[in-house]
């Protein structure tokens, strides 16, 4: 793994969007063809400020995301289809987006998405680390041996809190109990991996991730053991580190 630390999260997000736009660019110019994986929430606001600005072939690039919830339409305010729809997508001009649909045929949607992440790996794939340590939504105890790639989830208590948190909804009440995510499994397929984790709410995540033994309950020790794994801090968030 690589870790890194900035100043501030907007150097942050510029670095990590410098270099997953090198390894998009690195495989098409190999493939002729690139796939990326994305997160969202708070934490991704200053990649997504600094990705749209790069020079890449997007008509060349597919994209997938990790998440939705459960019960939650497209429009949804909280909606991750809408967050990367905005975010992105309407600023670029992307070959295929493959979109998670909390609110359709769930099942089929399932069977369609995993169809489509199997035919090639990721080659980049944007994976933030939660306050409760999940990645996508796998929360502690996350299933690390399930081969599917995408499941049906139950959400904890502290992830609920932590997009009320964030502002996605007035409180917990509002926040799904369910969601669809993308496993730890295909996670870890992703050719490259480079987790945006800023602001002092992560400090102590970041912290366990780091200083802890790979294990479910901190699903994110498992991105230790990837081979192209690269950890972007901002000072807040690295604050907790010796």
């Amino acid at each position: 793994m690589e870790k890194l630390i900035f100043e501030t999260a907007q150097q942050m997000g510029k670095e990590a969007a410098v270099r997953a736009a090198a390894l998009l660019n690195q495989a098409i110019m190999q493939n002729g063809k690139a796939r990326m994986l994305l997160s969202t929430g708070q934490s991704q606001f200053e990649f997504f400020n600094n990705i749209i600005l790069q020079d890449i072939d997007w008509e060349k690039v597919e994209i997938f995301h990790l998440d939705e919830y459960v019960g939650i339409s497209g429009e949804h305010p909280a909606s991750f289809v809408k967050y990367i729809k905005e975010r992105l997508v309407k600023h670029i001009s992307p070959k295929q987006v493959y979109f998670v649909d909390g609110a359709g045929n769930i099942e089929a949607n399932i069977k369609y998405l995993t169809e489509q992440i199997k035919k090639e790996p990721i080659d980049v794939a944007m994976i933030g680390i939660g306050e409760n340590g999940h990645v996508a939504f796998n929360d502690p105890p996350a299933d690390f041996d399930t081969k599917e790639s995408y499941k049906v989830v139950t959400l904890d208590e502290k992830c609920r809190l932590q997009q009320v948190g964030e502002g996605w909804f007035d409180n917990i009440g509002q926040v799904p109990k369910k969601a669809v995510t993308m496993t730890v499994y295909q996670i870890m397929q992703s050719r490259h991996i480079l987790s945006c984790v800023p602001h002092s709410v992560k400090a102590q995540a970041v912290k366990a991730v780091l200083e802890s033994e790979v294990n479910n309950q901190i699903p994110a020790t498992i991105l230790k053991t990837h081979p192209s794994w690269v950890l972007l801090l901002d000072k807040d968030s690295a604050s907790l580190l010796e």
